[in-house]
């Protein structure tokens, strides 16, 4: 199966995710409790949680996928790796922004990818709270849909590192901070500004949407970026590591052509590869 020669597959897969991701949207929203969710585990340091709503959320989609694709794999934030024989494998995070939703602030979404044979192909991600959803289908676009009407998403080409509004994260690791943190006292004098949303598909979909110039972080998962990561190459922007290697949790640039390459030159000589 080539993921080049399967457009209507790549179109129904789309259509799953993003329905899928809507509804779990829709259930993060109604059934979080009012005085917030519980932690059930803490991963990389105490304030990196997992709630059982994010558990909830991806036990949701994983049935709802496999009610309609029951041969299909899984990789999940919460569940780790399920095996499949038909190809195509779905990447999820039930909740990117775990802890503003832990917060109730706005910034966080439920997160899915399809890939075929290794190729992402399909995204979507929801973001419950904004009223949004991002999609994207490899070669098709990128698209925003709120409950105004659908727009095509394009990221901001050219802009002048100078004048470039950048969106960045933090680990939770105090080390890895450290480095973050030092990373960052370069990157500041050389653009317009920083923002920090605590979600990094949000900030995907946010560069996609021109929202931002350009995005920047060391330690986001494949789960992370798998879904936005598309949505902004379907908007024109590149989303790569240093030196042409692909996105990782060693590091993940995305922005415009442009800006792109001026962001990569600004980051080579801070050593952002060292925490």
């Amino acid at each position: 199966m080539s993921a080049a020669s399967t457009p209507d597959l790549a179109a129904e897969l789309l259509e799953l995710a993003a329905a899928t991701a809507r509804e779990a949207g829709r259930m993060l929203i109604d059934k979080r409790p009012l005085d917030g969710p519980d932690v059930v585990q803490t991963k990389s340091s105490p304030t990196d949680v997992v709630t059982q709503m994010d558990r909830a959320a991806e036990q949701l989609i994983i049935e709802r996928i496999r009610a309609v694709r029951p041969d299909d794999a899984f990789l999940g934030e919460e569940g780790g790796s399920r095996d499949g024989g038909s190809g195509v494998r779905w990447v999820v995070d039930p909740i990117d922004g775990t802890v503003n939703y832990l917060y109730d602030l706005p910034d966080w979404a439920v997160s899915i990818a399809a890939e075929v044979d290794g190729t992402t192909v399909a995204g979507a991600v929801d973001m419950p709270r904004r009223g949004e959803t991002c999609t994207a289908v490899r070669g098709g676009g990128a698209l925003l849909h709120t409950a105004s009407g659908t727009r095509e998403l394009r990221v901001n080409a050219g802009v002048p590192l100078g004048e470039a509004l950048v969106a960045t994260g933090f680990g939770y690791d105090a080390g890895r901070r450290a480095g973050q943190a030092r990373v960052l006292t370069g990157v500041l004098p050389g653009v317009r500004d920083i923002r920090r949303g605590g979600s990094c598909c949000v900030d995907l979909c946010s560069l996609a949407a021109g929202r931002v110039d350009a995005y920047y972080e060391r330690g986001v998962q494949a789960w992370d970026v798998a879904a936005g990561a598309l949505i902004v190459q379907e908007a024109g922007g590149r989303v790569e590591g240093l030196h042409g290697a692909p996105a990782s949790p060693e590091l993940t640039i995305a922005a415009g052509p442009g800006t792109f390459e001026a962001l990569h030159e600004l980051l080579m000589p801070l050593d952002p590869l060292t925490d």
